[in-house]
Parts: structure tokens; sequence; C-alpha cells
């Protein structure tokens, strides 16, 4: 039983109901801490409708959860990556073997709010989905996501890419950004090699907070891009390209060489980093 003194002003003891303090414990108290859980959990306890032992308890695993399979800890959660990024933390599939995936996927969707799992090949897509059907496919890319806190929308992010073989990393910083309340158009195979496709998104360089611009072979559009406009534009270099492209670093030099100056370069194919940073560039846009 749960009790407050003073409550309503009638200077009493009050004693909240079994069902009202599982129904707090239950939907408020999550482990997996956001803002919005961490405020209402406190403002909980503050009200008097859950104690400081029931409050404890839900923070006992609070800011790291331990995975674990066959008596070995395979994974450490973050959770408490969302109170000091304003994200939760990404889970990288790249690299883990399928039972630990499983594993550490099983133990994240136990947590409230957003999950987003990136680097996935389409068979273990499969497997992921048949086996947690809460799991969305993001279309066209090698991501799952389950987005329970809806997005709200805000400011603008303009993602563009030189082709249609760049789409798929495009794709994977569209979601990114989306995930983390921007607004996001995008505008795709607009590369200088048909430089009028870019300048027919006239109001999209107009009007974005920020841009992603992804593009492989020589990597000439973010250069462009930044030619004109005056926000910060994030340039992707993707692995698409023959021979001398060498996957990506011919695209990825000629970025880093780029002559504006308000272009700046994350890692080859790394449209999650780069839809990361220009959601923060967007909120911190938002009035």
């Amino acid at each position: 039983m749960i009790k407050k003194k003073g409550w309503g002003g009638l200077g009493g003891r009050f004693t909240a109901p079994p069902a009202m303090a599982d129904s707090i414990i239950g939907q408020v108290c999550k482990k997996n801490m956001t803002p919005n859980h961490l405020k209402s959990l406190l403002t909980a306890l503050a009200e008097g409708r859950v104690s400081v032992e029931e409050t404890l308890a839900q923070l006992a695993h609070f800011p790291v959860d331990a995975v674990r399979q066959d008596g070995a800890i395979v994974a450490r959660l973050d959770t408490h990556r969302h109170l000091r990024h304003g994200f939760p933390e990404v889970i990288l599939a790249q690299g883990k073997p399928f039972k630990h995936l499983q594993a550490i996927v099983e133990r994240a969707l136990a947590h409230a709010g957003n999950l987003l799992i990136t680097r996935l090949s389409r068979p273990r897509i499969a497997r992921l989905r048949t086996q947690f059907p809460v799991l969305e496919h993001a279309k066209g890319t090698g991501c799952l996501y389950r987005q329970i806190e809806p997005g709200s929308e805000e400011g603008l992010v303009g993602i563009f890419c030189a082709g249609t073989s760049d789409i798929a990393v495009a794709e994977e910083a569209a979601l990114v950004a989306r995930l983390m309340g921007a607004r996001v158009e995008t505008h795709y195979d607009a590369g200088v090699a048909g430089l009028h496709r870019l300048l027919a998104a006239d109001t999209l360089l107009r009007t974005a907070r920020v841009f992603v611009v992804v593009a492989g072979m020589e990597g000439a559009m973010p250069s462009v891009v930044g030619g004109l406009v005056d926000k910060p534009v994030i340039a992707v270099p993707t692995s698409t390209g023959y021979g001398t492209a060498f996957q990506g670093v011919s695209a990825l030099l000629g970025m880093l060489n780029s002559c504006a100056a308000n272009v700046t370069v994350v890692n080859i194919d790394n449209g999650f980093g780069a839809g990361y940073v220009a959601g923060l560039i967007n909120r911190g846009g938002v009035s």
C-alpha cells in the first residue's frame, strides 16, 4: 500500500489501491528511462502514488542492463542513453552471432521506447521479424525498428542522393532523422551528371535546416549543395563505383577535400551517423 501525508490538502493519509499502484508501476516506471518516463516516475513519487522502495526497484537496472547467454555477458544495454543523448542505444547487427543478436533484441524490446537495429542482412531481417513481429522493416534498408513514441516531425531535414544506387544509404539516414523527431523530405537521383535535377529541388534547398547528401563515384555532389545553401551539409560517401572508386574511398577523399566550408563528412555508407547528426542539428534549431 502507498501512503501520502496531507493528500489533497486534507492533512490526512491517502492509501492508494493496489490496482492504482500496479498501474503506475506497469505503465510509468520502465527500466529503459526516457526523459518522459523519468519525469512521470519522479512526479508519481512526489505525489505519493509510488513509494520510495518501488521507485528504487524500478531504477535497479539503471543505467545498465546486462544481457547474458550461456552464463556469459554478451552485451550491456545502456538504458541511460536516451536521457543523455535524446535517442536510445542503437543495435549494430553486423558482426554479431545471430544467437547473441537475438538475445540482445529480445532484452531491448522488453524496455520502453523506440528501438533501431542497423546493418541487417535480408535473411536476418526475415528471421527477426518472424520472432519479433513488433519490429518494422524500413523498405530498401538493412534496418528494423520499433517506434512507440511518435515523432514530432519538427523542423526540416533535406536528404539528397546522387544516384539510385545510393538510395539505401539515404533511406537509412532518413529513417534515423524521422525517429529523432525531424520532418524529412528527400530528393533522389540528382547527381552532378545532370545538375538540372538538383536545381529542381529549389524549395527544399531554401527551407531545410540541415542537409544530408549521399554520393558515390567521385563524390562531387555535397560540394555542389554546399555552394548553394547557408546551412550545414553532412556528406555521406558510398561504396558505389567502379575500379578506382575503391569501394567509396575516392568519394570519401573527395568530400574531405571539399572547398565548401559548410560540408562535413561521415564514414563510407554511414547513413545512420549522418541521419543522427542531422536530427540533432535540426532539433537544436527548433524554437
